[in-house]
């Protein structure tokens, strides 16, 4: 048995803006960070994703955290960089394509589909780890992954239909955690790090 806790990054100037961008994260997201550190569930294995804002976060909450290249973001191709409010200005047939089908990629980059197959298969090579060193306790693997990996996680993990990924929010400095055994996911829903029950 493994089980996976994905922990979001702290709030950067691109997520505050909306924008399709990669930054580290800011003053006060680091400030938040370094406080949640001490309420980290136990791990035995740390992971980050390569983004600024993952890799940032990560340290800020201690970890010494592998960065994980099969745990980036979605690819947003030509889109990286602009505000969503300037793409669905410029071009408001590609966003509403983009939101409404999962095999949709009018940006040139991963389409939602590829993103949850990617995560996927992420997750259920976990399942394959090497079991702990104390038998009959569960592998603990963290991972500081951006908010679209986490929703991609779920909708694999519970079988959910792509389109509930656009459905399910993920706030900065939460942790999810996923127990897998026998073929399947179970969930535990984000929790504030601040917050986190024993």
């Amino acid at each position: 048995m493994v089980r996976i806790t994905l922990v979001a990054p702290a709030v950067n100037a691109a997520l505050r803006q909306v924008r399709f961008d990669d930054a580290p994260p800011d003053a006060a997201g680091l400030r938040r960070a370094t406080a949640a550190a001490g309420a980290l569930p136990h791990r035995d294995t740390a992971f980050t994703a390569p983004s600024e804002r993952c890799r940032g976060t990560a340290a800020a909450l201690g970890l010494d955290a592998a960065v994980t290249q099969e745990l980036g973001d979605l690819d947003v191709g030509r889109w990286r960089g602009r505000s969503l409010d300037e793409v669905g200005r410029k071009a408001p047939e590609e966003v509403a394509g983009w939101l409404s089908d999962p095999a949709a990629a009018p940006h040139g980059g991963e389409t939602l589909l590829e993103l949850v197959e990617r995560i996927g298969a992420w997750l259920d090579a976990r399942r394959e780890d090497p079991a702990p060193a104390t038998p009959g306790r569960a592998a603990r693997l963290l991972a500081v992954v951006e908010p679209a990996v986490v929703r991609a996680a779920l909708v694999h993990a519970l079988g959910l239909p792509a389109p509930a990924f656009w459905r399910l929010d993920v706030a900065p400095l939460t942790a999810t955690e996923l127990s897998g055994r026998a073929g399947r996911w179970n969930l535990r829903c984000g929790y504030p790090l601040a917050g986190r029950a024993p």
